[in-house]
């Protein structure tokens, strides 16, 4: 899935494939094999244009709360790096369970890893329904609107695909 890596001022478009056991950063439309693999958590050994680079990200804090804002310690320093995913837009539009209720979609490929209502439940705007890993990252997916939890369409430990129903709300009346 594609996302947007802020840097400071600047806005980049990246995308990281995984196909056939390959992974590919897609940069500014520019495509690039990479080789990640994680030491220990939080600690990661990246091959890119056959250079290997040690990374250690933690979480930083971030103004825009829906971006996801890292520092990155390597060799020669630290970098302060967000990504905006573009699945808010689905999740508050018609990806998302919307203001006249609907069926909340998976924004992704991904598992369902916590289902946090049942048919009946009554829920708020905002509120997390579930929680999907998706990319090696936990994603908790929320409705936009307030009503009952109308049907759950899938079960936790199940593998969905992009557009896939997940949760129907009923909308207030």
């Amino acid at each position: 899935m594609k996302r947007t890596l802020l840097i400071g001022k600047d806005s980049l478009e990246v995308e990281l494939l995984h196909q056939d056991g390959v992974s590919t950063l897609v940069w500014e439309g520019q495509s690039q094999p990479i080789d990640i693999l994680e030491l220990e958590p939080g600690c990661y050994s990246i091959l890119l244009d056959g250079r290997s680079v040690e990374v250690r990200l933690d979480q930083a804090k971030s103004s825009d709360p829906e971006a996801h804002a890292y520092r990155a310690m390597l060799y020669d320093g630290a970098y302060e790096f967000a990504l905006v995913d573009p699945r808010r837009a689905l999740l508050g539009g018609s990806g998302g369970a919307g203001a006249s209720g609907g069926v909340l979609s998976s924004p992704m490929p991904g598992k369902i890893v916590k289902l946090l209502v049942q048919p009946g439940d009554p829920v708020q705007e905002g509120q997390t329904l579930l929680v999907m890993e998706a990319m090696k990252m936990q994603n908790e997916l929320k409705t936009a609107t307030t009503g009952t939890v109308k049907t759950v369409h899938v079960q936790e430990g199940a593998t969905v695909e992009t557009g896939a129903a997940l949760i129907t709300v009923a909308p207030e009346a």
